[in-house]
């Protein structure tokens, strides 16, 4: 029902700038009324992070960022949805125009910028939500004009802590001015250490928050190497792989559209994000679960991420394109595979980690 309508409503929606269209279908989706969750197939379910979750597709941050409709996007059939990026304080982001259809690529290119509400608005939206089944995370990042981006991470968490069921540490966003420097060895230990003792400190009388660490795709190998002897160190819960790009590749079809500056999402963005996804798997050792990011558009590509060791996958930019019918598609196409290989989520985790971090996919 609902992709039949999205089927309708396309083109009117991409006749308008990409951020107009946005802001109405999140409009539209909070006059929906809050309905109950759908029921999964069994097979589908995930143990991770010390929570179970019905299916593993969930909503990349940056569709909800302002937190204002989770509940309405989990009845849509996802397993989980992440929410923002939220910063401490309330920041307009970049000028418009700053999100573009690349549509014959079916990619997005975004430099927003973090705009955003506020940690206090986030938190607001969130207490009323408060009790409501489902799994919901949030995104956090520092204000732009921050003078202590440490600071500004700590802050979020010692907020929303007890509202979310885990937090990602965006340090990998390309719309912030030096942002992602916080990658960097010295910074990122520093950032983890205070990170995770803000939170230990705010759940010290409930269960521990989960910590999630979202990084790029454009690093080196060695840059992977020490984020992860860093995440492992400080005790991180899992990593989250990839963030948006700012590589543009020779093939992109939209080459106009392709030279604005921002995050590249969305198809392109599947070969390098799911690369890296391995390269990590085989670093970590299971020791970190991982959650797949970039190009998952088809069942096909998210059981490639899980294939190279994700074991939760999101996706956001393919919605443009194809709305939210490819939930179900996806979660029927899993079920698929998983009788046709006789095997199950568990089992296909990472087996095909060392050939797609060789390019064999």
């Amino acid at each position: 029902m609902i992709g039949a309508l999205f089927s309708l409503a396309r083109p009117a929606l991409h006749a308008l700038d990409a951020e107009t269209a946005h802001q109405l279908t999140i409009r539209g989706l909070s006059l929906l009324p809050v309905m109950p969750l759908p029921t999964d197939d069994p097979r589908l379910s995930v143990d991770v992070f010390g929570k179970t979750f019905p299916n593993p597709v969930g909503l990349a941050p940056g569709f909800d960022k302002q937190c204002e409709v989770p509940d309405q996007l989990l009845g849509l059939g996802f397993g989980f949805v992440e929410l923002g990026g939220v910063v401490p304080k309330p920041q307009a982001g970049n000028p418009r125009p700053r999100v573009f259809r690349l549509t014959r690529d079916e990619a997005v290119i975004n430099r927003f910028g973090l705009n955003s509400d506020g940690l206090d608005a986030a938190c607001r939206r969130l207490v009323q939500r408060r009790g409501r089944p489902g799994i919901v995370g949030i995104n956090i990042g520092a204000n732009k004009d921050s003078a202590d981006r440490i600071a500004d991470y700590v802050h979020c968490i010692q907020h929303l802590c007890g509202l979310a069921d885990f937090l990602t540490i965006n340090v990998s966003s390309p719309n912030t001015p030096g942002l992602r420097d916080l990658q960097g060895e010295a910074f990122l230990d520093d950032l983890l250490a205070r990170s995770i003792e803000a939170r230990d400190k705010a759940d010290q009388n409930r269960a521990k928050t989960t910590i999630l660490l979202k990084i790029a795709p454009d690093i080196s190998l060695d840059t992977l190497d020490a984020i992860i002897a860093t995440a492992l160190k400080r005790g991180i819960d899992g990593l989250t792989v990839s963030n948006t790009t700012i590589a543009r590749s020779d093939s992109l079809k939209e080459k106009a559209l392709a030279s604005e500056t921002g995050g590249l999402s969305g198809k392109p963005l599947f070969v390098p994000s799911t690369k890296l996804l391995a390269e990590a798997f085989l670093r970590v050792e299971r020791r970190l679960p991982l959650i797949g990011v970039g190009g998952v558009d088809s069942a096909e590509s998210a059981w490639a991420k899980i294939r190279a060791g994700a074991s939760l996958v999101q996706l956001y930019s393919a919605m443009v394109y194809k709305g939210p019918g490819l939930i179900g598609d996806i979660k029927s196409g899993l079920l698929q595979t998983l009788e046709a290989e006789k095997t199950s989520l568990t089992l296909a985790l990472g087996r095909d980690a060392s050939a797609i971090a060789r390019g064999e996919f």
